[in-house]
């Protein structure tokens, strides 16, 4: 039994065989622009055509927007994808990109991902990254076989010996040298291997150096946590891998030497410092110095007169001296008075002088009238030189 369509259902097969061949959704077209529309949608309506055919042509507002001025007549490169329009069942081109026809598809191929890339802000300079301002390790990705790792090698030894050199070698043009470059990158940031890397190679044709105007190093360089600089070809070389990097340098001798300090430049600067240093810290002292001088003349002129009141000082003390020597002599003399006065009333005194004492034994109370004494009282007598016993025999007076 032969199966039959309906026509919404052949077209909508014929448009996904068309959207499913890769070939027909990277396509650039070369013709000559007429039909143009240019609704209120913002959407722009054409048709490319040769000398024997023509290809009806969308290009909806987003792509529209910013685009180079393009009027009916006008040759141009367009590059876009081939679908079918369900509703009336036509072939068209659903294009995003238009230059003028004589650019080359190359060039038109760079243009298209230089617009792109740049809406998408991968080259916005607000979000590069400054570099390190002393590395310690410098990852090359490059061909480990070119003459741009021995230029950079060269510079780096005499610049920054200090630094260490990681190489993630990789082909820089060629079928691997995309997929290369991109898994080196990738891998220095995976290792955490490198504080700077440096992506390069040597001069060479534009087919030579189309390798760095490819999406996917584009985008491996964005998504780089590490600092990339690139060192691409020659000074008049510009490439997308360079719009992207965070530091574009004319060459791979350039992209060492801005990648590292300059260690010559390094010493001279820490000598000029140390000497800006000790002149400075001379100086401070100095005016310290002379500061200090300055309020010891004033708070000397401010002070008394020490050597008046040493003086005045020296006569209160003369004088407290003399008082107390007075005061002390006057005491001294009236003390030897008082010692004599005792000494003269001292009982032993009289004992000196020949006279006796009388005392009654065990009561050592002394007889001073013959009253006191009774016969039969037992006495001790007191001399100049001992004492001796006695008894009263009778009383006697005078």
């Amino acid at each position: 039994m032969i199966e039959s369509y309906s026509v919404s259902r052949l077209i909508r097969y014929l448009r996904e065989l068309l959207e499913g061949d890769l070939q027909l959704t990277n396509l650039w077209v070369e013709g000559e622009i007429s039909n143009l529309s240019r609704p209120s949608s913002g959407h722009l309506y054409f048709t490319l055509k040769d000398a024997s055919a023509q290809l009806r042509c969308v290009m909806f507002r987003q792509h529209a927007f910013g685009i180079m001025p393009v009027e009916n007549g006008q040759q141009v490169l367009a590059h876009g994808a081939v679908s079918l329009y369900e509703a009336r069942g036509e072939l068209q081109l659903s294009v995003d990109f238009v230059r003028p026809a004589g650019l080359g598809v190359q060039q038109a191929q760079f243009e298209h991902l230089k617009t792109k890339l740049e809406a998408e802000g991968l080259f916005t300079e607000s979000r590069k990254r400054p570099l390190p301002p002393f590395p310690h390790r410098i990852g090359v990705v490059t061909s480990e076989a070119g003459a741009a790792l021995q230029d950079i090698l060269r510079v780096l030894s005499r610049r920054w010996p200090l630094a260490k050199v990681v190489l993630a070698s990789s082909p820089v043009q060629g079928a691997d040298a995309v997929p290369g470059i991109v898994a080196a990158i990738g891998a220095l940031n995976d290792l955490d291997a490198a504080d700077v890397i440096i992506l390069a190679r040597g001069g060479g044709s534009a087919e030579e150096l189309a390798t760095f105007n490819e999406e996917l190093i584009a985008r491996a360089i964005y998504g780089s946590r590490i600092p990339i600089v690139t060192g691409i070809g020659h000074e008049t070389d510009d490439t997308i891998a360079d719009f992207v990097a965070d530091v574009r340098a004319p060459t791979p001798s350039a992209a060492a030497e801005r990648s590292v300090p300059d260690a010559t430049d390094m010493r001279r600067r820490l000598h000029y410092l140390s000497q800006t240093l000790e002149t400075w810290t001379t100086g401070r002292l100095n005016q310290y110095r002379n500061r200090t001088e300055q309020e010891a003349r004033v708070l000397a002129r401010a002070l008394p007169d020490i050597g008046r009141l040493r003086e005045t000082v020296s006569a209160l003390s003369r004088a407290l001296m003399g008082d107390a020597d007075r005061s002390i002599s006057g005491r001294q003399q009236r003390l030897t008075a008082f010692y004599r006065q005792l000494t003269s009333l001292d009982p032993k005194g009289i004992l000196q002088r020949g006279y006796a004492i009388a005392q009654r034994r065990g009561s050592r109370t002394v007889v001073s009238s013959v009253q006191e004494a009774h016969p039969g009282q037992q006495l001790d007598i007191f001399v100049r030189d001992g004492h001796f016993p006695a008894e009263v025999a009778k009383q006697h007076g005078f």
